[in-house]
């Protein structure tokens, strides 16, 4: 490591990045390649949601003791010291939503835009001040320390969705019917793919963090490298960083995140560094996951390599289904690049790591100690559906005679088609215009699974305003209904508990 640090004081130093290493190592040969490079760059730049930033404010005059603040309106946590804050990248704001939240706050920032701080506190001998409202740019913070508790995974698994309705998830909006496969990652331009062993990334590591050097200081929560999940923990300063590489993002109908440009160069010491540092998109494996069920454990629609992914389609069931990236690789060459001028340049030495990353990491399940209940457990299972030619005056009997205000619609195969209600039959006798519910049903049904969580169901029935809602199985039968009386019944039974 010295060695190298020696060539980069004196500017002979020779770095490649992590894409032009396989065919230089394929021309050379390991042996070659450790006599021709010194560096290999890495990067990747991808939603971190995982980001949060130490703000310290200094002492007002009087003082005050935060115990609750928001910048522009995105709350951060004030519990950690008096003038002390935590800002979380997915905090949203409170008067714009999901449109505005704390990776905008620090963009802003880093952008150098004002910011408006309004804080409360309890007043005390020593901090008498009660509340406060200043504006502050990134230069007016004593300390602005970003520090990502999960960044740069190993590899992430793909998305798809086999549902009938199209998903809005962290992982960008999933078609129905796995119409669009989504997928993140830079494949062989990522850190840890490059040195799966952990021989240079470890504690103490020096990198590039979002156009700043930054550090690693740990393995990062949910890290699991016996899986091929392994993750890191990394800390830099938000005022040596550049807007180029970080963004704020908002994701439809899921919430803001930051995208973070991080890079780590790894020095080829060895022929079996400079093996694993020419890794390529076809060796790094990950699974599409079908995001349509809603649980922990949802399953494997199959296995693709990044160079597959990459190819912008992969196949499903026989059929070619479009992949593409939530990341940018563009972005990610640049981080790269950018690392390596700044090794030519000489102003980013290597750091040996202090201790090196566990080889074995947990991420084991929430443990559950109160009642979780799915819509299985509350739907009725006691449901009439109807096929789309019979009459209104058939319609309106069956829903008289049955137990819902609500007719489910199926076709000739049984897979549910649209929905009449009550009141569209009154609608239709009353006009007279209409003989078929074919003529008159809704077409646009949202439905809910078996296997999903109680508290979605009710917060599709909240959200759309809609007092029930068909269950259907994976071939889009009826198999049951969950209506607001459900949930009425089933709120106030817990509230007399």
């Amino acid at each position: 490591m010295s060695e190298i640090n020696e060539r980069i004081r004196d500017g002979s130093v020779r770095v490649v990045t992590a894409e032009e290493m396989p065919d230089l190592v394929d021309e050379l040969g390991t042996d070659g390649a450790v006599r021709e490079v010194d560096v290999v760059t890495t990067g990747t730049f991808g939603a971190m949601c995982s980001s949060g930033l130490f703000l310290n404010t200094g002492h007002s005059d009087p003082p005050i003791k935060i115990s609750r603040a928001w910048l522009n309106n995105v709350e951060a946590y004030g519990g950690v010291a008096a003038v002390d804050l935590f800002l979380g990248a997915t905090q949203p704001s409170e008067d714009r939503g999901d449109e505005y939240g704390g990776a905008h706050v620090m963009e802003d920032l880093v952008s150098g835009r004002e910011v408006e701080l309004r804080a409360q506190g309890a007043v005390t001998d020593c901090y008498p001040r009660s509340d406060l409202e200043t504006t502050l740019r990134l230069e007016d913070f004593n300390q602005a320390i970003m520090v990502n508790p999960r960044n740069s995974y190993e590899r992430y698994a793909a998305a798809t969705n086999s549902t009938e309705r199209t998903l809005h998830t962290y992982m960008g909006t999933l078609l129905p019917r796995c119409g669009n496969v989504s997928y993140s990652g830079a494949g062989s331009l990522s850190p840890i793919p490059n040195d799966p062993d952990f021989e240079y990334i470890g504690v103490g590591a020096r990198i590039f963090l979002g156009g700043a050097q930054g550090h690693i200081i740990g393995s990062g929560t949910q890290h699991l490298p016996q899986s091929g999940f392994a993750t890191l923990m990394v800390k830099g300063d938000l005022k040596e960083m550049s807007a180029e590489f970080l963004r704020a993002a908002t994701f439809q109908d899921y919430g803001p995140s930051l995208y973070v440009g991080l890079g780590v160069p790894i020095p080829v010491l060895n022929e079996g560094i400079a093996e694993k540092t020419a890794v390529r998109d076809r060796d790094i494996v990950t699974e599409i996951i079908d995001y349509g069920v809603p649980r922990r454990d949802r399953p494997t629609v199959r296995r693709v390599n990044y160079e597959q992914l990459y190819s912008g389609a992969v196949e499903i069931d026989g059929a070619e289904v479009r992949a593409s990236a939530l990341s940018s690789r563009h972005v990610a060459r640049k981080v790269a690049s950018a690392l390596g001028d700044s090794i030519r340049r000489g102003e980013f030495l290597l750091s040996a790591p202090v201790e090196p990353l566990p080889a074995k990491g947990r991420n084991s399940p929430m443990k559950q100690t109160k009642e979780f209940l799915l819509v299985r457990d509350v739907m009725s299972t006691e449901v009439a559906t109807a096929r789309e030619e019979i009459s209104i005056q058939e319609a309106s009997a069956m829903i008289v005679g049955g137990p819902f205000d609500h007719l489910p619609v199926v076709s000739e195969e049984g897979r549910l088609i649209g929905m009449v209600t009550a009141w569209d039959v009154s609608k239709a006798v009353a006009s007279g215009k209409t003989s078929h519910i074919s003529e008159m049903m809704t077409r646009k049904v949202f439905i809910a699974s078996p296997d999903e969580p109680m508290e979605l169901a009710a917060r599709k029935l909240h959200h759309h305003k809609i007092s029930a809602l068909p269950v259907v199985d994976k071939d889009h039968r009826v198999v049951g209904m969950v209506t607001s009386d459900h949930l009425s019944r089933l709120y106030g039974r817990r509230g007399s508990l």
